[in-house]
């Protein structure tokens, strides 16, 4: 089987931490906010669409076609036979929003003023279908809902799709929107969330993570193709791997065991040592468990001494569930592109209890750009890493 190499030539995100690549990571290196829930800044929504598109499609929709118009604008004219270019942005809830709106529609004023619009704004895949009907891509066009692996199997489907020359290129990466009163309370009542708003990844106190909403987009294109377009190269996909617990519903397998599984697939997939990582982008959702396997993991892999730069962005954006591995996967492109790996807000050590890994916190960290592993485990046992590279001279 034909094994193409797969680059990232756009790149977009959508966030509380700010909106396009560039301003979204200046986010990171800034002080986190104090909102809870980590909601995306309201902005002229008018400046990307008509009144109907503003009424008809749901939050999550949105921010993935802002993402998508960004990405493909940095990628240029991409002048690949429209059936080979795919769509791929996963979810894991999808239009809550507007599902929750409408409830309270038929409760308070009846089931005749319910909006004809609410199954094609509310399912799930409605992001990946509007980018690829605005775009005209009729390659693949799927969704990937996995809770909060949804993102990065969403990438390493897309990614496989170029490498097996089924695509030339896809639009691929994770949307949500599900910081509405019932989603919050479920996860409040399910004791998921931090009691004191502070999301701490691999602190001592951490106690759960902040909710919030937000959007990752990249494009993928096969290497010498978009070498031979000329496309700006920001960073490469080498490898990806995925495996289930099947061990509980929410809680991750003892001792990170699945994680481990997970991320040796992912760098055996890349044709890596474990000596040759320099980075890992941590899943790091500040819950007690979650950090404590990958944690173990990492030790596990990679030792506590000497071992790769760890670190986790939710301590800035919160856990976006679905959309929270492709915000994470922009990161890696902007810390390949700027030479600099983001701190973990709100953490000065890593707990004493736990292995010791190198977490960075403080300030951001000057690297050489690395091969670098991409962590998503979602509720369900759903495990992925992906493992990115800078771009090949």
């Amino acid at each position: 089987m034909s094994q193409r190499r797969v680059v990232i030539t756009g790149a977009s995100a959508v966030a509380c931490a700010g909106l396009g690549r560039e301003a979204f990571f200046d986010g990171l290196l800034a002080a986190a906010p104090a909102e809870r829930p980590r909601n995306v800044p309201e902005f002229d929504m008018s400046t990307y669409f008509d009144k109907k598109e503003m009424r008809r499609l749901d939050r999550h929709a949105h921010f993935a076609l802002i993402c998508a118009a960004e990405a493909l604008a940095e990628a240029g004219d991409l002048g690949y036979d429209p059936e080979r270019i795919g769509t791929l942005i996963g979810t894991g809830v999808g239009g809550m929003r507007t599902f929750e709106e409408q409830v309270m529609v038929l409760q308070e004023k009846g089931a005749r003023r319910v909006s004809p619009f609410l199954i094609p704004m509310m399912m799930a895949n409605a992001s990946s279908a509007q980018v690829s009907m605005k775009y005209g891509f009729e390659g693949p066009c799927e969704t990937t809902v996995t809770a909060c692996a949804a993102s990065n199997q969403s990438i390493g489907n897309a990614f496989n799709m170029i490498r097996w020359d089924r695509c030339d290129a896809m639009v691929s990466g994770g949307t949500e929107s599900a910081t509405t009163p019932t989603g919050m309370a479920g996860f409040q009542n399910m004791t998921a969330l931090s009691s004191v708003g502070v999301s701490r990844p691999f602190d001592a106190d951490r106690d759960g993570f902040i909710q919030a909403e937000g959007a990752g987009v990249l494009v993928l294109e096969e290497l010498e193709a978009a070498r031979a377009r000329g496309a700006t190269i920001l960073a490469e996909v080498l490898g990806y791997a995925t495996t289930a617990d099947a061990h509980h519903i929410t809680a991750p397998s003892p001792g990170g065991k699945g994680a481990i599984k997970c991320m040796t697939r992912a760098m055996n997939d890349a044709e890596l040592a474990a000596a040759d990582v320099g980075y890992v982008n941590a899943h790091g959702t500040s819950t007690p468990l979650n950090d404590a396997a990958e944690a173990h993991a990492c030790a596990e892999l990679f030792g506590t001494s000497n071992g790769p730069a760890v670190t986790s962005i939710k301590g800035v954006t919160g856990h976006s569930l679905g959309a929270a591995g492709a915000l994470e996967a922009v990161s890696i492109v902007e810390s390949m592109v700027r030479g600099v790996i983001p701190p973990t807000a709100n953490t000065s050590a890593v707990d004493p209890e736990l292995p010791q890994i190198d977490v960075v916190v403080g300030e951001g960290r000057e690297w050489t750009p690395s091969p670098t592993l991409s962590n998503s485990f979602g509720f369900g046992g759903h495990n992925a890493t992906l493992v990115f590279g800078p771009a090949p001279r």
